[in-house]
């Protein structure tokens, strides 16, 4: 029996299968909805995959999604589905990839996906968005490093809205995880990249989700930042998502008609 609450695949007999299930829509999403990539930096890593909707049109709203995995395995292109439920709304999809642990250490992915951030507010009306109505998600890792897109490092982030899934907040409890022998957090980055100690925009409108399936720790450090958002002034609405585990919950983002494609595209369609 899985003895660690952070090790994903000991606690979802469905792992292997949903990860497949979830590659295979990728590559049907590419295939079939218009995508140019673009590269928001010079390392081989700092790209994104921009979705079009159907329909040529300006000022569309704009959402960017990034990938978990804890920080050390996946690529944007694992999931190219998300795309799906963002421009069934009429909205850009920015799908991002970010280099990997250990081979860098995490604060040059939180720099990347912030690099991210800055290229699509400076460039995507070139694209037909909108700057004024950009929208972010992630999922786990992808949650923490989403988190710092409407970080209050900045007088204004630019984020009008966040949807954070299955999230991790504080970077302690993950050093006596299995991911020690993986990626070894150092306690400097959990000083310095732990979102529960840091500051955010009071004007991003979050939602902190998780699936009612996860292990204890995820719904615990869901709550802890929720409260943390909420004693910052920021509008806060927590989710719980029934029948749902770590994995089928990032599967059902790609899916308008499910709980969270719903809440997603709600979102998006909430913000101007």
């Amino acid at each position: 029996m899985e003895t660690d609450p952070f090790r994903i695949r000991g606690h979802v007999p469905e792992f292997d299968a949903l990860v497949s299930e979830i590659k295979a829509r990728s590559a049907s999403t590419r295939a079939r909805l218009r995508m140019r990539e673009i590269a928001y930096g010079d390392d081989a890593s700092e790209t994104m995959d921009v979705f079009y909707p159907d329909g040529i049109s300006d000022r569309r709203p704009v959402h960017m999604f990034i990938h978990g995995g804890y920080w050390r395995m996946f690529s944007k292109r694992d999931y190219s589905y998300v795309a799906d439920t963002i421009t069934d709304t009429g909205a850009i999809a920015i799908i991002v990839d970010y280099a990997l642990m250990p081979h860098v250490r995490m604060e040059v992915l939180v720099d990347q996906v912030r690099r991210a951030k800055q290229w699509v507010l400076e460039h995507i009306a070139s694209h037909g968005g909108d700057a004024s109505r950009f929208t972010v998600s992630g999922h786990s890792a992808g949650a923490h490093l989403a988190s710092f897109l409407f970080h209050r490092q900045e007088a204004f982030s630019g984020v009008s809205a966040a949807l954070l899934l299955g999230g991790l907040y504080d970077l302690k409890p993950l050093q006596s995880s299995f991911l020690h022998s993986e990626i070894a957090i150092t306690d400097r980055e959990v000083a310095d990249l732990s979102p529960m100690l840091h500051s955010f925009d009071q004007g991003c409108r979050a939602i902190i989700a998780v699936g009612a399936e996860e292990t204890p720790p995820f719904h615990q450090q869901a709550d802890a930042f929720s409260s943390r958002l909420r004693q910052q002034g920021l509008s806060v609405t927590s989710e719980r998502l029934e029948g749902s585990n770590h994995m089928s919950s990032v599967r059902d983002l790609g899916f308008p008609d499910t709980a969270i494609g719903r809440i997603l595209s709600q979102m998006i369609a909430s913000v101007g």
